[in-house]
């Protein structure tokens, strides 16, 4: 009897810990929205509608950008795109997001590059209209362009 007091007391202690734990642990960060659409033109490559999808974890946070309107101009491997998506601040100001990643691509393949890593501070609104997709492929850069405001609105990092 006295074993089963001691299990069921070990049981209720860790159970108080677990709760405490969580009640202790940091909020988890979220950008809102999480997607959002643009309508881009990279001119000779495609203009069209991009996906762009947004994480956060603390300061730091990283974009990823997806078209089946703009394509790879031949194959494309991966992680053979140097890219630099510049959004741009409500207050004034741009945050730049930058990295090498993307998927292999087969020529005429939808475009996809990131994730992108950039730095955010709380509040941050960032919007991709008046900033710009610089991509650079084999020395080549082709940058793309927003044409309008992004949807369904800016992003607004916690």
């Amino acid at each position: 009897m006295r074993c089963k007091r001691i299990g069921a007391g070990a049981a209720l202690a860790a159970g108080a810990l677990a709760v405490t734990g969580l009640a202790f642990a940091p909020a988890a960060l979220a950008v809102t929205p999480q997607t959002a659409t643009i309508s881009a033109d990279c001119g000779s490559f495609g203009s069209g509608e991009a996906t762009l999808t947004a994480t956060q974890d603390g300061t730091a946070a990283t974009l990823t950008v997806k078209s089946s309107a703009i394509t790879a101009p031949i194959e494309l491997g991966e992680d053979s795109i140097s890219s630099t998506l510049t959004l741009v601040k409500a207050g004034g100001g741009t945050v730049d997001f930058t990295g090498t990643e993307n998927p292999a691509m087969a020529a005429g393949a939808p475009v996809e590059v990131g994730p992108l890593s950039g730095t955010v501070a709380s509040g941050d609104s960032l919007e991709a209209f008046g900033g710009s997709l610089r991509m650079t492929v084999f020395g080549i850069t082709l940058t793309c362009t927003a044409t309008g405001p992004q949807s369904p609105d800016p992003f607004v990092f916690d």
